[in-house]
């Protein structure tokens, strides 16, 4: 196998602990294939012009996250920018007290494009976007080189920057983004850090008095709970205004606003959910891909979940023709299942390669001792209803790491076929056995 010593470093350590690593999940994808064909398709449909929101649903450690971190590695390639953030009794979409908007100040903060994909990207967007102004502004105008000491030169691209961020006028909160660039922009000309600091902290939302704002930067208008889903659709202009594909919103954990007790805050948070979806459905914006992870409870659950909200039930209910072997991945909700035990055991023969390769070592575990494993991981009490894969692959990189380490253990500890371990087995253990030969 061939692999990058970070990639496979993010894989080990990630899985092992029991996260979705956030880069090489190719060499990891086992069963995804017809969601990692529909995700690339939406996401070219959004380039071109379009709005897409996806509804990804499934129980406890069916891949909900691994299918964002997918959605994420494929708008990397696809050249978007993409927010991540996991819904929290004090991050939703509705609320007061800054709970709101909080949920957009994390989106902010998890910022990421290619070159910068752990978070924090906003700072680079402006400065590469402010960059390649000025390479214009120098080829265009046969400047010699960057000239912030010749007025003309900060005055051309000061033009170039307004002709970009006055489009952002016809939107909501448009004005006060654009003059936040361009404050942006005075601080880097000036080499104004704080001036900087300040503009990326009202960009991100984290002003909570408009006081302190109009104090720092001179604006009267603040990111807030009532507004701050107007400056997403702003933020989505802008990136496409300056060359990205547009923006991709990865929204998990959303049984956080299920369990909202208080129920007209409940369907306050829904309400927002089905205006962001008339809006990408309707052709209202371009370039906004959102996907929201949740459980079958937070969508079906007629008395707290989405389908509580009757608008929402009738654009959310799965096509009556759809079946397990015959999917519509082309609707709003795509429901997911845990991988299958034959794509569980290719799976853990990829990560016995990796972990080889990474650590610099032959492999040599089998795959009948691979099918051992997987059998007793299902036999074990209550697996049916508890096990999930990533306990299988936190158990699997465990015991590689163990016989790494310590050459000399008893591996039929960890890949014994004693089969009075067997005899009350899980249904599902059975599978294995043909492996085994």
């Amino acid at each position: 196998m061939k692999i990058k010593k970070r990639d496979s470093s993010a894989i080990l350590n990630s899985l092992s602990g029991g996260v979705v690593p956030n880069r090489g999940l190719h060499h990891i994808m086992v069963g995804r294939t017809e969601e990692a064909e529909q995700i690339l398709k939406d996401l070219k449909n959004v380039k071109a012009g379009s709005s897409i929101v996806k509804f990804l649903i499934g129980p406890f450690g069916s891949g909900k996250s691994f299918i964002q971190a997918l959605i994420q590695q494929i708008a990397f390639n696809e050249k978007f920018v993409v927010a991540r953030a996991d819904f929290t009794p004090e991050r939703r979409l509705y609320g007061s007290e800054g709970k709101a908007v909080a949920i957009y100040t994390e989106l902010m903060k998890n910022l990421s494009i290619a070159t910068k994909p752990d978070g924090n990207a906003l700072a680079n967007i402006l400065e590469i976007w402010i960059s390649e102004i000025q390479t214009k502004v120098i080829q265009e105008k046969n400047y010699g080189a960057v000239e912030f000491d010749n007025p003309s030169f900060v005055q051309d691209v000061e033009r170039e920057i307004s002709a970009v961020v006055s489009k952002m006028d016809e939107l909501t909160g448009g004005y006060d983004f654009a003059r936040i660039l361009s404050l942006y922009f005075k601080g880097f000309v000036q080499d104004n850090t704080e001036l900087q600091r300040c503009s990326l902290r009202w960009l991100r939302g984290e002003y909570r008095t408009k006081t302190e704002a109009r104090k720092d930067l001179g604006v009267r208008t603040i990111i807030e709970d009532t507004n701050y889903y107007e400056y997403l659709k702003v933020m989505t202009k802008f990136v496409k205004q300056i060359g990205y594909s547009g923006l991709v919103i990865n929204l998990d954990e959303a049984i956080n606003l299920y369990k909202i007790t208080h129920p007209q805050t409940r369907d306050k948070n829904y309400e927002t959910i089905l205006k962001i979806y008339n809006d990408t459905l309707q052709g209202n914006l371009e370039g906004l891909y959102v996907s929201f992870g949740g459980t079958p409870e937070y969508l079906e659950d007629e008395r707290r979940g989405m389908f509580s909200y009757g608008a929402l039930k009738r654009r959310l209910e799965s096509n009556k023709f759809e079946t397990k072997e015959h999917r519509d991945l082309s609707q709003p909700v795509i429901k997911l299942t845990p991988l299958n035990q034959n794509d569980t055991f290719v799976l853990l023969t990829k990560l016995k390669e990796i972990h080889a390769v990474h650590y610099g070592y032959d492999p040599n575990i089998t795959k009948e001792e691979i099918a051992s494993f997987l059998k007793q991981e299902y036999a074990r009490p209550g697996a049916n209803e508890n096990l999930t894969v990533g306990d299988i692959i936190r158990n699997f990189l465990g015991a590689l790491s163990i016989m790494y380490q310590n050459p000399d253990y008893d591996r039929s500890r960890i890949f014994q076929k004693n089969e009075e371990k067997t005899t009350n087995s899980s249904p599902m253990s059975a599978r294995f056995s043909k492996m085994e030969g």
